[in-house]
């Protein structure tokens, strides 16, 4: 199978003024599911903290982690290792979601489409291929 590697917009996705390709999140909660390490900027413990109503040192305490590369916090995961603001299919805190959250799927294809091969693309990101989304982005853009 092989993918049309230059791409124009579909009804599902987008090509930004950048020229940054968009794929329209579907919801399926499968990244929320993937073990990872959700890093968290100061400014995002502030926005999570003020949305849960609790005090920085007690959303710290309660919700964070030390990163792997001890240089900051991450959030915590359940025992699945799913995060622990996802309720089934809905994140308890979308409104002020960590940026990481809310730049998947796309900062990841953007930075890899049409730069390195799919079969790399899914060995080294394989939670992209969970991705309902980026699933239905490969499915339009087959030869």
């Amino acid at each position: 199978m092989t993918y049309v590697w230059f791409v124009t917009a579909t009804s599902s996705s987008t090509i930004d003024p950048q020229g940054q390709l968009e794929i329209e999140c579907q919801r399926c909660a499968a990244c929320c599911r993937w073990p990872g390490e959700v890093r968290l900027s100061e400014h995002e413990i502030s926005k999570l903290a003020g949305f849960l109503n609790l005090a920085e040192t007690e959303f710290i305490e309660q919700h964070t982690r030390l990163r792997q590369d001890r240089l900051g916090l991450a959030l915590k995961e359940r025992s699945d290792r799913s995060c622990i603001f996802l309720e089934d299919t809905t994140c308890t805190v979308q409104p002020v979601k960590p940026l990481q959250c809310q730049e998947f799927p796309n900062r990841w294809l953007n930075l890899l489409w049409g730069k390195v091969s799919l079969a790399a693309m899914e060995r080294d990101y394989p939670m992209l291929f969970a991705c309902s989304a980026f699933k239905n982005f490969l499915k339009k853009h087959e030869t």
